[in-house]
């Protein structure tokens, strides 16, 4: 049962929320200042953010919700969820990991990156690092309704554990999530291959002292879990997987003909009916949950704004509503389709019947779903507890040419949007042409700064040497030959273009090479988006 609430103490807390989750990005630099936020207005009149109450001795302890928002990996433009000023929440789910085209038991992040090329080209690896660096973590989700799921097609489930296990081992994950749609749901074999590939995973872990939750992400209607959903919580239990819980999609509920007015009463309807479910397929297989346990085994995730049906739209109010919800009644997780989408659209997308996987199709401020969210206190076991940050320490030591993985900074340099460079031990992408702007100057908000932050360098990370070609190649430069446009010479080994007739014009060595240099690189340059 719940308590009656103080209006009057809700609205302070309410007040207190906004405050500190203003529209100012530098207010979202710190989670450890968000947990204080959530001290302090937790301890207000028996009230607290969303109307968050004290537990009484009449009350069970409710599971801490944990907020863990998707961001789509692949989509441009790249969402820059290493930086707190640009993603508030302090763990997210990463989607989809899924075969890849070529092979159906390779993994690739949306069916367009391998594991390698999303380093490579996404710095994926990198901005995990940095997310970490300052406190957070990664979910990494796989499946999802636009490309094949690992199992779905991979038959040999030696090689589709080993898919899974690459994934896990390299990005070193805690949580997994499954999101299982379409054809999937039913496909009894690949439900079962997935169970197999997964329980062996864990028991992998565990023998190494290492947990992994795993959630299974379905769809749901006002009723809840579809019978093909029931069926395949169940197998996942009966294949050995230890489950952490089941995430309900609670969103696209009716049809164009027939769309759901009221998304919260929509997402109430079905979670309710979904806790009574989980119950009942954990007891099919030998496991009696209390109401406790089985709110904690069940997430909700909402699509911001306009979902997929018209008509169908997650108002801002919706989320303070399923925020309060979930602290109420003690629901494992939320998440929310996306942080991408946690924006208002601009002009030629103001009508909310449009849907964009950029914005959300509803008037808001950016990021002002995430911070509704965000402030729900939990986390997922498996993760560390402790609200302390630890942010690494910027390292001038790796800003050595010899050493270095892209360019070293230099202020007389002029760099094109997609630029990296590396300044005191990190890296960092310009977004616009710049010059003379220091990386490591913070200012008032990201968008002020040219630069991107990604992530440090790896200690382990093979340094920036451009490949060398042999000598009689192309002529060496000489400084006193005279050189027509258009000559290819060889320097340190190095191929160079001469951009203009000269003569005793020394080619750079300092990369990006100066738009006032007579010669221009004939090789590829780390970092360099405009390199051939």
């Amino acid at each position: 049962m719940t308590s009656p609430r103080d209006d009057n103490s809700r609205a302070d807390a309410t007040a207190t929320l906004d405050a500190a989750f203003s529209d100012e990005p530098e207010e979202r630099l710190s989670w450890t200042r968000l947990g204080a936020v959530v001290l302090i207005v937790g301890m207000m009149a028996g009230v607290g953010l969303f109307g968050f109450r004290e537990a009484t001795t009449t009350d069970p302890v409710r599971q801490r919700s944990w907020s863990v928002p998707y961001v789509d990996v692949t989509l441009t433009p790249t969402y820059e969820f290493q930086d707190p000023r640009l993603n508030p929440a302090r763990d997210i789910a990463l989607a989809f990991v899924v075969a890849h085209p070529d092979d159906a038991c390779t993994p690739s992040w949306g069916g367009a990156y391998t594991l390698g090329e999303a380093e490579r080209d996404l710095e994926l690896d990198r901005r995990i690092t940095q997310l970490r660096a300052a406190g957070g973590d990664v979910t990494i989700s796989f499946g999802g309704q636009a490309n094949d799921e690992l199992a779905y097609v991979c038959a040999d489930e030696d090689r589709l554990t080993d898919a899974y296990r690459e994934v896990v081992e390299r990005y070193d994950v805690k949580v997994i999530d499954l999101d299982i749609e379409n054809e999937d749901i039913a496909d009894l074999p690949s439900i079962e291959r997935r169970a197999r590939a997964i329980a062996t995973i864990q028991a992998e872990r565990r023998a190494g002292d290492e947990d992994l939750s795993v959630w299974i992400t379905l769809p749901v209607s006002t009723g809840g879990l579809t019978a093909d959903g029931v069926a395949l919580v169940s197998a996942t239990l009966a294949g050995g997987v230890d489950l952490a819980g089941v995430n309900a999609m609670t969103m696209n509920f009716s049809d164009p003909a027939n769309p759901t007015l009221d998304m919260l009463e929509a997402a109430k309807s079905s979670l309710e009916a979904s806790a009574r479910q989980i119950g009942e397929i954990w007891a099919d297989n030998g496991v009696e949950l209390d109401e406790v346990q089985r709110w904690a085994r069940l997430g909700a995730t909402p699509m911001l704004g306009q979902n997929d049906v018209p008509g169908e739209v997650f108002t801002l109010e919706d989320a303070r509503g399923l925020a309060d919800f979930a602290v109420d009644r003690g629901l494992g997780r939320v998440s929310t389709w996306s942080l991408n989408r946690d924006r208002a659209c601009p002009e030629s997308f103001a009508d909310v019947m449009i849907l964009s996987n950029s914005c959300s199709g509803v008037d808001q401020a950016p990021l002002e779903f995430a911070n509704v969210f965000t402030a729900l206190p939990g986390r997922a076991p498996t993760l560390p507890q402790s609200d302390t940050v630890t942010v690494a320490d910027a390292s001038s030591d790796a800003d050595d040419p010899a050493t270095s993985p892209y360019p070293v900074w230099r202020p007389d340099a002029h760099y094109v949007e997609g630029y990296k460079v590396v300044r005191e031990g990190l890296v960092y992408q310009a977004k616009w042409y710049t010059q003379g702007q220091d990386p490591g100057i913070v200012t008032d908000t990201p968008w002020d700064s040219p630069w991107s932050l990604l992530g440090p360098v790896s200690p382990d990370e093979p340094p920036f040497t451009p490949s060398t070609l042999p000598a009689g190649t192309h002529p060496s430069w000489e400084p006193a030959t005279l050189f027509d446009a258009g000559d290819v010479i060889l320097f340190d080994g190095l191929p160079y273009r001469a951009r203009w007739p000269n003569q005793n014009e020394v080619p750079s060595v300092l990369f990006p090479v100066p738009p006032d240099s007579a010669w221009e690189p004939l090789f590829e340059i780390p970092g360099d988006p405009t390199s051939s």
